[in-house]
């Protein structure tokens, strides 16, 4: 029954359609259509994104919360770390010291460039204490948490 439904709305025509275009492409063909749409993705997001994105661990404690990340081989003044309202957000570059040309490279997985990463903070920090360091290649940032304003009840009465 499935294969009826398949068939009354053409996506088995339209799967081996795509089927047979891909089979009767050359590799050459296929790395020229890679290379087409990631340079339309490029033009849309424009030449100043490149960037790759930090990974990171946050949590807190009752009295702060605790950013972590690895960064080995950036230097803390390739770091900005900026508060704006309930984001931070962790920019920086990885520089090689090497120049070593791309036909050389048997392997390669490590990123160079820059990076940066942006959260959305669970609770209201105290952004004129928040601490940051680095300590064999672990970027720590320390946010202390913002005195939690007095809650205050309310009694409805009616009219």
């Amino acid at each position: 029954m499935v294969n009826i439904f398949k068939k009354l709305a053409g996506l088995n025509d339209k799967k081996n359609q795509f089927e047979n275009q891909k089979e009767a492409r050359e590799p050459e063909e296929e790395i020229e259509i890679i290379a087409a749409e990631k340079s339309k993705q490029a033009e849309w997001l424009g030449d100043d994104y490149d960037e790759g994105q930090l990974s990171i661990d946050v949590y807190q404690t009752p009295n702060k919360l605790v950013v972590k990340s690895t960064i080995a081989g950036v230097k803390p003044e390739n770091i900005d770390i900026s508060i704006n309202n309930d984001m931070l957000t962790i920019r920086g570059k990885r520089l090689c010291q090497e120049e070593i040309s791309e036909e050389n490279y048997l392997i390669k997985e490590c990123y160079w460039g820059g990076f940066s990463r942006s959260v959305i903070l669970p609770v209201e920090v105290e952004a004129e204490k928040v601490e940051a360091s680095i300590d064999n290649g672990v970027l720590t940032v320390i946010l202390p948490k913002a005195k939690s304003a007095k809650q205050i009840f309310i009694k409805v009465s009616e009219k």
